[in-house]
């Protein structure tokens, strides 16, 4: 991987990781366009890389959030944050438990890329997207089934197309939790996520894969995502907030129509 393909390839995984147009998507629609699936799967180090870049990112725009629970688990005049704790767990159940038992089933999606299946996602995309922007802000509290329900969405967004970041928050805005705080939530409970499946990848192929490739363009990749991150991390908080989610929309279906044309011709 050269040096512009890694600081290219950083950016556009970590804006599309924050902004609720599917990173996952995106990178299916890159493999297909260029041809070549060593951009998926090529390249472990420069997965796991860009994995801690996501994680950082959100750190660093959470991190007064971070501290405050950090600080407060042990607190006994803080129970509340124990309680954010619990629903952050709860919302994790999902995505364990199918990663635990399908993880050949969903590494067979990502290296099959079907562009019509990533078109048509994209385009659900963009209709929960247009409707979740139209819902009215209420002040309906996470609870453990909310959380829950947030955790499927996450789930369910590991399809191709599906974004993350903007299943979650729809999921949120459309039960009736205010918007500051699904945006805040969402980003907040992938973070353990993100480690845990670092953690999995380094034990299982990191070591192997760390020997294999030049780390110079890696570091470069790794410097581009943390900085696309942050970036897109405080935007997508500001469009959550201002109700901006149907620009991104349109993009999705823009995209996803284009990709289900270009799949069947």
């Amino acid at each position: 991987m050269g040096f512009w393909e890694a600081i290219l390839l950083g950016i556009i995984q970590n804006l599309t990781k924050f902004l609720p147009i599917s990173s996952s998507g995106h990178l299916a629609l890159f493999t297909a366009i260029l041809d070549n699936d060593q951009l998926s799967a090529e390249n472990i180090l420069f997965t796991i890389l860009v994995h801690a870049a996501t994680a950082i990112a959100t750190m660093i725009v959470f991190r007064n959030d971070i501290v405050a629970i950090l600080s407060g688990i042990f607190k006994k005049d803080q129970p509340e944050t124990r309680v954010f704790v619990g629903y952050v767990v709860v919302s994790m159940i999902p995505a364990v438990v199918i990663g635990l038992f399908f993880e050949a089933q969903i590494t067979a999606l990502f290296n099959n890329t079907n562009l019509a299946l990533v078109g048509a996602m994209l385009c659900l995309t963009a209709a929960l997207l247009f409707f979740t922007d139209k819902a009215s802000s209420k002040e309906q509290p996470i609870t453990y089934k909310i959380a829950l329900l947030i955790g499927i969405a996450q789930t369910i967004a590991i399809l191709p197309g599906i974004s993350r970041s903007g299943a979650t928050i729809a999921v949120a805005l459309l039960i009736g939790v205010n918007r500051p705080e699904a945006a805040r939530f969402s980003f907040l409970m992938v973070i353990p996520l993100i480690l845990g499946s670092m953690s999995k990848s380094i034990l299982d192929q990191g070591a192997a894969t760390a020997i294999t490739f030049d780390l110079l363009p890696m570091s470069l990749g790794f410097l581009a995502a943390l900085a696309s991150g942050v970036l897109a991390c405080t935007w997508m908080i500001a469009f959550v907030k201002r109700s901006k989610l149907r620009y991104f929309a349109i993009y999705c279906l823009v995209v996803g129509i284009t990709a289900s044309v270009v799949a069947w011709i």
